[in-house]
């Protein structure tokens, strides 16, 4: 197995361990034993649990990022909005774990540089869609862009959370149209 194999692997059982029971209760050894490795090669490809935690939120910001930058398409900036909070609940769909781990996990002040990057690179896809609508006309002038960035994509990883936990078959383009009608009805 290849060490990116490995990686991955690990990654995938500390983000289930950590949206189960939470990153203080989950342990290098759970998340070996979940993964199907030896305790030493967490160790080895991490160094501790905080590190682990550090690059799994490097990682995963940065495979968000990349979904919410190529959901950012649209014939206005409006439209290009709503590809990205549709692109937002396809990811965390596909990765509901994630997102219970950065809702209840990531706000401790021992990962401001995680929250850093999502802020630069995920809420900044919102911050970039919003400034071009508000630029365009389409979005009221005045707008607290950076405000509403961290709003929408709050709104949609909550959303997202609750939709996997208590309405599963819920379809996804219903969770979205009722998305877009609150935003379009307070934002334009």
């Amino acid at each position: 197995m290849s060490r990116q194999d490995t990686r991955a692997k690990v990654f995938a059982a500390a983000i289930e361990l950590m949206a189960e029971q939470g990153y203080n209760a989950t342990t290098v050894e759970a998340i070996a034993e979940r993964a199907g490795v030896a305790k030493g090669t967490v160790f080895y490809n991490f160094g501790s649990k905080e590190a682990l935690f550090a690059a799994l939120l490097e990682h995963s910001i940065a495979k968000l990022a990349k979904a919410l930058s190529a959901a950012a398409v649209g014939g206005s900036a409006l439209a290009a909005l709503d590809n990205v909070v549709l692109g937002q609940l396809r990811f965390f769909d596909e990765h509901g774990p994630l997102a219970r781990v950065l809702l209840a996990e990531m706000w401790h002040t021992a990962w401001q540089e995680a929250v850093a990057q999502l802020r630069e690179k995920a809420l900044g896809v919102y911050a970039g869609v919003l400034r071009e609508a508000v630029a365009n006309g389409e979005v009221r002038a005045g707008l607290d862009v950076e405000t509403a960035a961290t709003a929408l994509f709050g709104m949609v990883l909550t959303v997202s959370i609750e939709r996997r936990a208590l309405f599963p078959d819920r379809p996804l383009e219903l969770t979205h149209k009722t998305l877009l009608e609150l935003m379009h009805g307070r934002i334009t």
